[in-house]
């Protein structure tokens, strides 16, 4: 769940800033470019990214408009290419809008600007088993396609980063959650050293229930690719099962967990490394994100006013992979599909 939401895709519960400021002439004269009809109405969306969005509605259909404020802008192209991909292969994802020349990363009020259309259903806050379902289906679906995705871009919160940024935040810990930290990095280090390489592939990277819209049971789509990657598919599903399947103490929900297991492995099956590392991958993310919002609230602030994320959740949830473990994995079933 990042701070960095670019709005890849969006709906109208999302909320997200606005930071360059918009007319109505600047956005109609933009969408002439595009086959996409003219501008009705613009709407600008406040709060919580680094990022300015806004939704636009035409006479043909409901938009979104994203400026990109900052961060590694000379990366946006993967992100295009890596929805084009996608959204090719029937996943439900807003693939960018090209304009009638056929390019889709666009500029405009001298920033990186990208138009997407406008997905269906809501993000879901007490996911069902069915839901649980649907989304472990699709991201094993992604998952078998994304190993053939030919774009790169390494993974920014991988093992190497915990190992290189973990000592920022020491200083502001209390001494049990230092040692805590430092034990398991040092434990990470060793048991991914013991194993080979894990299957790789192109990954959502952040795929938390507030990144995906429902409507009732049905996957409406997966939004916010901006930390999408490529690396270990497993640290895709790890992300996932530590925020779809875990309870306010931290503690997996046995039913949500192997239900999304089942329907993934129903389209990829974890190999013998993957399961063997599979508890590892499970604290390595948890601590990953209880280590991203920590380094925002001591080391590295919003460059806007913006409330950071509470780290405490994080720090519950990995505490818990740390005393509990992971829950048994069910097996894969005989035929993949």
């Amino acid at each position: 769940m990042s701070r960095y939401n670019t709005g890849l895709g969006n709906l109208s519960e999302i909320l997200m800033a606005v930071f360059t400021p918009l007319g109505d002439a600047q956005v109609a004269t933009f969408l002439e470019s595009f086959d996409a009809g003219r501008l009705v109405s613009l709407q600008g969306v406040a709060g919580g990214t680094e990022n300015s969005t806004f939704f636009v509605t035409t006479d043909r259909r409901d938009l979104v408009l994203t400026l990109f404020e900052q961060g590694e802008q000379e990366e946006l192209p993967f992100f295009v290419d890596l929805l084009d991909y996608l959204d090719e292969r029937g996943l439900p994802v807003p693939a960018p809008l090209n304009d009638r020349d056929g390019v889709a990363l666009k500029r405009l009020a001298n920033k990186p600007a990208l138009l997407f259309p406008r997905l269906p259903g809501r993000h879901p806050e007490h996911p069902s088993l069915e839901q649980c379902r649907v989304l472990g289906d699709t991201l094993g679906r992604m998952h078998v396609l994304s190993q053939r995705f030919s774009g790169h871009r390494p993974n920014p919160r991988d093992l190497s980063w915990l190992t290189a940024m973990h000592h920022k935040v020491l200083g502001f810990l209390r001494q049990q959650d230092q040692t805590l930290m430092k034990n398991a990095v040092d434990d990470f280090e060793g048991e991914f050293a013991a194993r080979g390489e894990l299957p790789q592939g192109a990954l959502h990277g952040d795929l938390f229930r507030d990144n995906t819209l429902f409507e009732g049971d049905r996957l409406g789509g997966i939004i916010d690719f901006y930390n999408g990657c490529t690396g270990d598919l497993l640290f895709d599903l790890a992300i996932v099962i530590n925020d779809w399947a875990t309870g306010e103490d931290g503690r997996l929900d046995q039913a949500r967990h192997d239900t999304i297991i089942n329907a993934y492995q129903a389209r990829r099956a974890l190999t013998a490394d993957e399961r063997a590392l599979w508890p590892t991958m499970l604290s390595m993310t948890a601590l990953r994100y209880w280590l991203s919002r920590l380094l925002v609230v001591y080391v590295n602030p919003p460059a806007h006013d913006l409330t950071p994320h509470d780290p405490t959740q994080f720090r519950t949830i990995f505490k818990a992979r740390q005393l509990h473990g992971a829950l048994p994995l069910p097996e894969a079933p005989a035929h993949t599909a």
